[in-house]
């Protein structure tokens, strides 16, 4: 396969070290205030028999003055990359020769963690080998929700390559690591992609052997060989457009299992919605997109985003 990696990077950072250094510089970055975490109210819509996380968000000024200074930026033709150079008050640890990784400035989660190339890569990009090794080394260290916004129409914010980790569960006192979690049970296989039967948009999702942690290179390469398996499952890649890195989709993955969901486009009316939102973690702005999202129904609103399988 045209990604695999045969030789193994080191992973750069001691066995057991990375949560304190996250905690570490999570105080140092709220102290010298690199650091600049949105504070949400939150409530829950059940529907389907998932409780859906819905987060309230208080205050996006400064988040919305920083893309407004992004965009003025990009209309001058100059690119700003908040990763090249990376603001070294949010810097929690080298993961690899080819990956870093960062606390993530504009935080709605504690602890939500960027693992971010070295290199200017696009988000656009397919992953690869590399991209999974990060991914796992960070994983075998914090047991949360790992997740890829692929592109913008996908929800992401930067250009530049990065997956994002962040603790589970994702609200406090909830028994299940993601509120969609528990339609996972049900899910039919097909060799090794499975779908889910009360998904009411186009998805692929696959399981991961219990002992596959023992071993982060072994993960990233069964990663990387079911991501190509699933990505041609829900029709993002066949044969002849494997180098095609223009397709916009999710992924979301866990120690226990991946699950990709492809996107038509970036928004619900005026909700945007990333990968989050297909762990059933949903933001709003306002009262009056909480509004609209319980008129519509959570459910609803990820198949507009995602593509409608009925």
């Amino acid at each position: 396969m045209s990604n695999t990696q045969s030789a193994n990077q080191e992973i750069l950072f001691k066995p057991g070290t990375l949560w304190t250094r996250i905690q570490e510089q999570t105080q140092h970055g709220l102290e010298c205030g690199a650091l600049q975490s949105i504070a949400t109210d939150y409530e829950f819509v059940e529907q389907n028999g998932v409780n859906f996380l819905v987060r309230i968000l208080s205050n996006l000024t400064r988040k919305d003055e920083a893309k407004k200074k992004q965009d003025k930026a990009a209309k001058k033709g100059k690119d700003f990359n908040p990763f090249l150079p990376y603001e070294e008050d949010l810097f929690v640890s080298n993961i690899s020769p080819t990956h870093l990784c960062l606390l993530n400035k504009f935080n709605v989660v504690d602890n939500h963690l960027l693992i971010v190339t070295r290199e200017f890569e696009a988000q656009e990009n397919l992953l690869n080998y590399q991209d999974f090794q990060a991914m796992w080394a960070c994983m075998a260290e914090i047991d949360g929700l790992a997740f890829y916004n692929g592109g913008k129409i996908a929800g992401a914010s930067q250009r530049h390559k990065h997956l994002q980790l962040v603790p589970t569960p994702l609200a406090p006192n909830q028994t299940e690591s993601i509120p969609i979690a528990p339609l996972f049970a049900s899910a039919v296989f097909e060799g090794d992609i499975g779908i889910i039967p009360d998904l009411p948009f186009v998805h692929g999702f696959c399981r991961f052997d219990a002992n596959l942690i023992d071993s982060i290179n072994d993960a990233a390469q069964t990663t990387l060989e079911l991501y190509y398996k699933t990505l041609q499952a829900v029709g993002l890649l066949n044969q002849n457009t494997e180098n095609n890195d223009s397709i916009a989709y999710n992924l979301l993955a866990t120690r226990e299992w991946m699950f990709i969901v492809p996107r038509s486009q970036e928004h619900f009316e005026s909700i945007s919605v990333n990968s989050l939102g297909f762990a059933g973690g949903l933001l709003v702005r306002n009262q009056e997109q909480m509004q609209m999202l319980k008129d519509c129904n959570p459910m609803e609103v990820l198949k507009r985003v995602g593509v409608s399988n009925g």
